[in-house]
């Protein structure tokens, strides 16, 4: 079983090329081409596709949002659920505080920096989810994203 590639900040992201290089592409060129026949050969079964092509689109980008969404959510549990078993005593009570940016971002910690980390994010002193991806030292990788 091949190697996976050591995640970092610079490379977290997850692109999934079927959905992103293939998909995506192939809607756009609808569209424009729905478009194109929408405005040059007005009628109204082109007037559909080109409807039907703003609903492809739209699909697109929802489906993507929604997954994100669930993503986060499941996210947030698991961190909460993290955070009290790895926080000292006077931070546990603050966990709710945390916003789901903050938490998706902590997600990245080691277990061993979570609690300086998080205690710095109550303070104010980290606040943007790249900022706090930032100071991740011991990068905690996460290849099962949606």
């Amino acid at each position: 079983m091949a190697e996976k590639t050591p995640q970092t900040f610079e490379n977290h992201s997850r692109v999934v090329p079927a959905y992103h290089y293939v998909a995506f592409p192939l809607f756009v060129i609808n569209f424009f081409f729905a478009l194109y026949h929408a405005v040059v050969n007005f009628s109204w079964p082109n007037l559909m596709a080109l409807g039907l092509a703003v609903a492809l689109l739209l699909l697109f980008f929802i489906a993507r949002v929604m997954a994100n969404s669930v993503q986060d959510r499941v996210i947030r549990l698991e961190e909460r659920m993290r955070m009290r078993e790895l926080l000292p005593a006077d931070l546990t009570p603050r966990i709710n505080e945390f916003t789901v940016k903050q938490l998706v971002a902590l997600r990245f910690a080691s277990d061993a920096e979570l609690p300086d980390l998080a205690r710095q994010v109550l303070d104010g002193k980290l606040t943007e989810q790249k900022a706090i991806k930032q100071a991740v030292k011991s990068w905690r990788a996460d290849y099962l994203r949606a």
